[in-house]
Order: C-alpha cells, then structure tokens, then sequence
C-alpha cells in the first residue's frame, strides 16, 4: 500500500515526550509539510523541538493557538488527560479531532463520554517505548513496525477495512501508517483487558516472583547468586520503572484484578495437582502452555533454554536488515533468526536477533557497537 497524504496540516501535542516526540519527528520526516504546534512545561525542550525543525510553533499555554488545530495529541500522563481536555475544549475548530497515546484506554473514554466529546475523539495506544525518556530521547523510526492500537469511542469493528471505518478512525489510521506503524481497531475495553493479560499481568507476577526469591533466599544469598536462565527470562521486565506501573495498575485497576484473580485460581489448581501428585495435569499443564508459547514465536523452543537474542534499533528502509547480515556474516557470525519487532512497549528495538549460542551472541553485539548501532538486551 502505498504512503497516504495527510488532510491534517496542522497538528497540536499536548505534551512532547519520547512517544509525542518520536510521532511529530516521524510524520515531518514523511510529511514536512504538515504545521506542528506543540506545548509543555519544559520550554527548553520545545526550544530544541525548534531548532530541531520538529516544531513550527511553541505554543505558551492552552489557548486560542489551538484553534488553528485539525488534530490535537494529548501526550502527558493519563491523570492529566481529564484537566486537559477541559482546557482543550473553547479552542477546538469544526472539525477538530483529539487523540492520546495513553496505554490505558477506559479512564480516557469515560472522561470523554461524560465532556460529550465521543464525536471529537478517538483514541491510541502505540505500542513502543524506552527505558530512556523524554524528548531527547525521541526518534523518527520509534514506531515503524510497531503496533499503533486505535480505540473509537463507540462501535469500533477492527474487522472493516479502511475505507469503510468512521472518518476520525481513518485519521488516526492514516497517521499510524505514515509513521510506519501497524494500527490496529480494537474496542477501548478489549484493548485495557488485552494489555491487562499480556503486559500488565507479566509485570505483576514477574515483580512478585522476584520478591518471594528475595525473602525466601538465604542469608548467603544462594538464590540470588545462581539466579540465571528460565529465572531471568521472565523476570527482566521487573526491572521496569516502579512510578510508571503504579500509574498503569491505577488506571487500569478492573481488568487487572480480573485477569489476576483468574491467574491466582490457575495457581491454585497447579498447587493441589503438585500436592496430589497429578502428573497428568501438570504435564498438560507444560504441553498446553509449550503448544501455545511457539504458536506465538513460530518456532519450537525448550522451556528452558536460554535465549540468546537482542535488539537493534534501525530505520525501517532498504538495506537495514542486510546490511547487519553483512557485517555480521564477515565476521563469521551465524544468525539463528532475525525479524521485526513488533510489540516494542518496553523499550526493544526494531529488529530481533536471534544466536546459537552466547559466544556468537557477544561477539555479534561487540561488532555492531563498533557501527554505532543501539542495541538492547531482551
């Protein structure tokens, strides 16, 4: 499909952190014909926007700047959302439209039902990240190949195709497309239930293993010394920041407590077949689960072995996958697999690889540290 024009010249942020950065650098790399406005507290950072030609017009404040607006992103927060959707409201134009880029959906829909704002808004999760923040760290590929959630805030149909979606929904499709993003329809509630199972849930059990680990470990710290393999696979995302998910537990309080609650009956049930020596159920228990976990990464893996994988952060354009195959095939460097990354939310980058083994691994992240590349651990 080709690149798509935008009817939306003028665009307001609300906010201009590491996600509303990376989304006004993408659309000016693709479309610098489109007029940016943009407002937050640190004036410094919107004096490098700038200069950095992201941003047209430093706005002082919320007001009747934002009525040259065709599209506002509220980028802050979500329990600032609420105050400033009021502030937002004498300013927007006919035929305005507001999006977010919160990860959480339902506190923002409700606030918009309750302003009578359903026909002026629709929402969006994008579905990248960094353990960096703030402006500085923004960039223009951020959210190319990554998933872009957008949430109507009524009768959404994922299953429609583009052309036959409400207007404000084509809007925000056609700014995930230009950015390089997948954009995906999803129902505001279906989308904090999704998030609540696949990423707030891990969070939460992989927080709390660590925690029993810690008091259940010795005084010589045993555990924690052969602590490695299966034990830091799944507990790598507790090392997330501890303000960002107490901020995402609170406003996405319900789901998570009805995924929990399930999760916490499933142990239950592990519990009494362990006690009762079942060992039916807790080898479906491990097949179900295996079955399921390589239908996901589309190739079969121990539950144990160790992943020798990182990401690497690259531009979306020709050449950039065969060009690390390069450097790394002169090196002699095997690749057991690289892709695209599609969910990067905690901070991966563009590009998956996969090794054999550890030493293949290392040696493959030395030679692209010498090329410049920015790599992360998964």
């Amino acid at each position: 499909m080709g690149e798509q024009n935008m009817t939306d010249s003028t665009i307001g942020f609300i906010g201009l952190g590491l996600i509303g950065g990376s989304i006004a650098r993408a659309i000016k790399r693709r479309q610098p014909q489109v007029r940016i406005m943009a407002y937050m507290r640190t004036r410094a950072k919107l004096e490098q926007a700038k200069a950095d030609g992201i941003v047209d017009v430093i706005l002082e404040g919320i007001n009747d700047q934002l009525s040259q607006c065709d599209l506002i992103f509220l980028c802050t927060p979500v329990e600032y959302n609420a105050q400033y959707l009021t502030a937002i409201r004498p300013y927007l134009k006919e035929g305005a439209l507001i999006t977010d880029v919160g990860s959480t959906k339902t506190s923002i829909h409700e606030e918009i039902a309750r302003q009578g704002l359903e026909d002026r808004f629709v929402g969006g999760h994008p579905m990248a990240g960094s353990e960096k923040t703030g402006y500085e760290n923004s960039s223009d590929h951020l959210l190319e190949n990554a998933y872009y959630i957008v949430t109507p805030p009524v009768g959404a149909n994922g299953s429609l195709p583009f052309e036959e979606q409400p207007e404000n929904v084509r809007r925000i499709l056609t700014v995930a497309r230009i950015i390089g993003a997948i954009p995906m329809v999803l129902d505001y509630r279906e989308h904090d239930r999704v998030v609540a199972a696949i990423s707030h849930l891990p969070h939460l059990i992989a927080s709390s293993l660590v925690n029993l680990v810690r008091d259940s470990d010795t005084p010589a710290g045993t555990m924690k010394r052969v602590a490695a393999g299966g034990f830091k696979d799944i507990t790598r995302i507790a090392s997330s920041s501890p303000e960002m998910w107490e901020q995402i537990c609170m406003t996405n309080t319900f789901p998570i407590a009805e995924v929990l609650e399930r999760y916490i009956a499933s142990l239950s049930q592990v519990l009494e077949q362990i006690r009762g020596r079942d060992n039916g159920g807790i080898y479906k228990l491990f097949e179900t689960s295996r079955d399921y976990r390589n239908s996901i990464t589309e190739r079969a893996r121990g539950p144990l072995e160790p992943a020798y994988e990182f990401s690497v952060d690259v531009v979306d354009e020709v050449g950039s996958i065969s060009t690390i195959s390069v450097i790394l095939a002169a090196k002699g460097i095997s690749i057991k697999n690289i892709g695209i990354n599609n969910n990067r939310e905690h901070g991966e980058g563009a590009l998956k690889i996969a090794f054999y083994d550890q030493e293949s691994m290392e040696a493959a992240w030395k030679h692209l540290d010498k090329y410049k590349y920015e790599m992360f651990r998964v």
